[in-house]
């Protein structure tokens, strides 16, 4: 009995994880059939609304009577639908992948005079592109409603599925994306001043670091009034360190905080880093300093010998040399590419943007304080 006994916690953990692969693989399935839904349902309203064949208001009138109809009905508001409409449009010249199966629109229109879909054409741009497999697994895995805050707030089919990949590896959730899509990731990413190519010999592990780093961070959690219109650094860190989760949601995936005034001794003196991360992907330990003005190349000395400090004392055997990023208010470009000449040690300097530098519309959008704990 005793041996049977041990046993179990083997047999637990295998049925769990049984169960928990089949409820993914049924979560998956049933956000694959709703997509594929709702473009039917966009191919048969598009055709429809585009060619005139219905009259002004039709798409609220047949979304109010399918209320009446089902009663208990959901994501069927006439907005809904209309936005149904957008995601067949903006998609249909990307994916032969729906027709592989009979289309919704194509059940539908058999009931009715034959329709030709390809006028849609004149009033569509196209989009020459697309998808590899992984891609199209990407794209069925996330919601309606992630798709649809990257269709109304992007306008490339790169960009798209930029966030289409960002979102299923790293399961964003809506207000994730959200802030992503507002702090411009896309445009940002991989663009931070660097000197990477020579101070990291592992072409792979170059390309990581450049994308794990962003040009500029949206601190729009941060409201800071202060004089002289910039922030103090330890007030600002100190608000960083308040709002941690959302700060580790503008450096992206893979991000660990360590601490901030991380301590080392050096020669019987103390010395401390700022904020202290350790990436797992770039397997790397991450040092930021923060700067409350433009961009001074003395703070390179200053990073350069954290990032010695930090290879010596605190990183292990197995792990990759410290990186250093210099996060200031601004900075200018051929000051920093002078400064970073002839350095050895990764580092990159990056700029940050507070809630009170934000344009006027977007300052009310913002959750006030008491609001951003509770989604947190």
């Amino acid at each position: 009995m005793s041996e049977i006994l041990k046993n179990y916690p083997e047999a637990i953990q295998a049925i769990k994880s049984a169960i928990l692969k089949s409820r993914y693989r049924a979560a998956a399935m049933a956000n694959r059939e709703l997509l594929s839904l709702y473009y039917g349902i966009g191919e048969y309203i598009s055709v429809s609304s585009r060619k005139g064949t219905w009259g002004t208001n039709a798409i609220e009138v047949i979304s109010d009577k399918l209320q009446k109809e089902l009663p208990g009905l959901r994501g069927f508001s006439a907005t809904n639908m209309k936005n149904m409409r957008i995601f067949f449009e903006a998609w249909v010249d990307v994916f032969s992948v729906f027709t592989n199966r009979p289309s919704v629109a194509a059940e539908m229109t058999m009931q009715y005079n034959s329709i030709d879909i390809q006028t849609l054409t004149l009033i569509r741009q196209p989009i020459a592109a697309e998808l590899t497999s992984e891609q199209i697994e990407q794209f069925f895995s996330i919601g309606f409603t992630h798709h649809r805050e990257i269709l109304f707030k992007t306008k490339s089919f790169e960009e798209r599925i930029f966030y289409i990949e960002r979102c299923a590896l790293e399961f964003w959730s809506k207000e994730t994306l959200r802030y992503h899509l507002k702090s411009q990731l896309f445009t940002k990413q991989g663009k931070l001043l660097n000197n990477f190519q020579t101070a990291i010999s592992d072409k792979d592990l170059q390309q990581k670091a450049l994308l794990s780093f962003k040009d500029e961070y949206l601190l729009d959690y941060i409201n800071i009034e202060s004089p002289d219109e910039e922030p103090d650094e330890r007030v600002l860190e100190s608000e960083i360190v308040h709002n941690i989760r959302k700060f580790i949601m503008s450096l992206g995936r893979n991000f660990s905080f360590i601490g901030n005034q991380y301590r080392m001794m050096v020669d019987e003196k103390e010395y401390f880093v700022d904020l202290l991360f350790y990436n797992r992907q770039l397997q790397s330990l991450v040092a930021f300093d923060l700067k409350r003005g433009d961009f001074k190349p003395e703070y390179l000395g200053k990073m350069n010998f954290y990032l010695s400090a930090l290879d010596d004392l605190v990183r292990l055997p197995h792990e990759n040399h410290s990186i250093g990023i210099i996060l200031c208010k601004s900075k200018k470009q051929k000051t920093v590419e002078y400064a970073f000449r002839d350095t050895t040690k990764p580092m990159g300097v990056a700029t940050f943007k507070t809630a009170s530098e934000l344009p006027p519309e977007y300052r009310n959008v913002l959750p006030d304080a008491e609001k951003l704990k509770e989604l947190l």
